[in-house]
């Protein structure tokens, strides 16, 4: 009995020292999915995540000042791209783990045909995340320019430090319109939303890489495998992101 008891005792031990801590670099579009994957992921490995959102320009800049993140997840493939040629990331791994969808949100339930309230323009604002650093933002400015409107409608954008932000600007009434991540309303029955058609702008194709502080650390190999997995794969689709074996660097 007492044997049983040491052996028991000894396998919790074991796998609580091989249990580590991982820090993920989050775009803030990716928010709730990343959240839900981060919990299925703890309770299949016992793994614990941290994570860190904010938008992929920002957490770029983070990542070149060797801020402790191990994984980045961003809304562009042009970051990872960046950290692996600045030696800020290995080499071979990086992949497409989502691909983005932008969408015109309104509080406004009866926002029915977008390009009409957008050429009629009977709003003060309209919400865009900030194009520099975040691609939700170019994403915007593309759909405004492919529908003739952006020289109408400059004049009444506000941009949001990143998509999180941008959604509050719509949510707390601070601007009537607002581009933002289909993943941000597809769970919510506020307001109304329109999903713009995809040839209005470029591929949102948002790239997962492993980062060079995360080498040595078996939770960030796992966390990887796992965004590949069909539990990571599901959550991802349930936030309206594409997910196709084609959308590849």
């Amino acid at each position: 009995m007492k044997l049983l008891i040491f052996i028991f005792v000894w396998l919790n031990l074991t796998a609580t020292l091989s249990a580590k801590e991982l820090r993920v670099a989050v775009a803030t579009n990716f928010m709730e999915a990343a959240k839900e994957i981060s919990k299925a992921f703890e309770k299949n490995t016992e793994h614990t995540t941290l994570l860190s959102f904010g938008s992929t320009g920002q957490l770029y800049t983070q990542i070149s000042q060797h801020a402790p993140f191990e994984v980045f997840l961003a809304a562009d493939q042009v970051r990872p791209k960046k950290t692996v040629k600045e030696d800020l990331a290995v080499q071979g791994s990086r992949f497409t783990y989502a691909s983005g969808k932008i969408v015109l949100f309104s509080l406004n339930q009866t926002l029915i045909n977008p390009k009409i309230t957008l050429e009629q323009g009977n709003f003060t604002k309209i919400a865009i995340a900030n194009p520099i650093t975040a691609p939700y933002g170019i994403a915007a400015i593309q759909v405004m320019k492919n529908l003739k409107l952006y020289k109408y409608l400059k004049s009444k954008i506000v941009y949001g430090n990143n998509i999180a932000q941008t959604y509050q600007f719509v949510h707390t009434e601070n601007a009537e319109l607002g581009f933002i991540a289909l993943s941000q309303t597809i769970k919510s029955s506020v307001g109304s939303h329109w999903v713009v058609p995809k040839e209005l702008y470029s591929n949102i194709y948002q790239d997962a890489v492993l980062l060079k502080q995360g080498i040595n650390n078996p939770a960030a190999y796992e966390f990887l495998e796992f965004l590949k997995g069909p539990e990571a794969t599901n959550i991802i689709a349930q936030y309206g992101y594409g997910i196709s074996s084609d959308e590849k660097i």
